[in-house]
This record gives C-alpha cells, structure tokens and sequence, in this order.
C-alpha cells in the first residue's frame, strides 16, 4: 500500500513537471519563430490608398517606375518566376535589378517628403537599385534579425507613392532549392 501511494505520488509530479514545462516549450517555440520577422514603420505622407506587394518565396527582382527622374509611381517585384501587380502606377521610366542566386534585399534607404522622391533597393552582395532624385528627408530601412531578408512593402499611393514600409523575414528555402532559371 505505501509502494502504491508512492508511485502515484511519482506520477503525479510527472506529470506536473510534463504540464508546467510544456507551455514553456510552446512559448519558446513560438518566439524563435516571431524573432525571424521585423518591420520596418512606414516614411512619407501616407495620403491616399494604402497597398500591399506580396507574393511567395524569394524576391528575385524589382521594378521601380520614376517619372522626370523624381516622384517614385510604383513598385512590382518578381517572385521566384512570377511577377507580382503593380503597386501604384507604370509611368516613366522603368529601373530594375534581377537578383542572382542566394541575392536577397537586405536594405530600403532613400528620401521622401509628401511623397516618396528617392529609392535605394540593397542586396546582401552589395548591389543596388536606385530610382528618383535624392530630395527630402532621409530613411533607412534594414531587417533587426541576422538573415533576414525584405518579404514585402506595403504604403500609400495617390498620385505617385506617398508613403512605403517594408516587412522583413527569415525565409525557410529547402536547401534543393535555387533562383536558377530552367
């Protein structure tokens, strides 16, 4: 009898121990997964519609449309083979960048004032895309997470593109998985 009562005893505090650290493996779980994702808060006046670029997997290119080498009109980036919509519009000039394999945006920096004048893309390889003219007030944008990289923009656009903020992740590639083309 006493045998008894000291194994339901032992299970007991087995099972209070299984209990009291399993929310505790849950939430640490739950964290390393939210440490992969920043944002960056949007820049500019953020007067008209807001948008949102998104698409899946990796970025590997961008558009940016300039008009008269000043306001920024719209974005549209490239996502693994697919191009996404435009956000804002195609007038002027187009700049773009096709990234290489393992290249991904680590860095928006640029200047804006009611609207977004001009826009720097950087990439983990140390290459650039620059559109606008550099007019206004500075921004920079990066990632906080160590390979982190930019998974999509969202903002504001009326007229030309009146505010941009950018949104960073870690992204789970397979590692069978390349940017090569077919």
């Amino acid at each position: 009898m006493i045998f008894d009562k000291v194994f339901l005893s032992f299970h007991r505090m087995l099972l209070f121990a299984v209990l009291a650290i399993l929310p505790v493996s849950s939430w640490a779980g739950y964290q390393s997964a939210t440490d992969t994702y920043s944002f960056s808060p949007p820049v500019g006046s953020g007067s008209g519609r807001s948008f949102a670029l998104t698409g899946s997997g990796r970025i590997t290119a961008v558009r940016v449309w300039e008009a008269y080498s000043n306001y920024i009109f719209g974005f549209q980036f490239r996502y693994g083979y697919i191009w996404s919509n435009v956000s804002g519009y195609r007038h002027g000039q187009a700049q773009e960048i096709t990234l290489f394999d393992g290249e991904f945006i680590v860095q928006i920096s640029g200047k804006y004032a009611h609207y977004v004048e001009w826009i720097v893309f950087t990439t983990n390889m140390g290459r650039s895309l620059y559109a606008g003219e550099p007019h206004g007030h500075s921004f920079n944008m990066y990632p906080t997470n160590k390979g982190a990289e930019l998974r999509f923009l969202s903002g504001s656009v009326q007229g030309a593109i009146t505010s941009v903020a950018a949104h960073w992740g870690v992204l789970a590639v397979p590692h069978n998985v390349t940017n090569k083309h077919i």
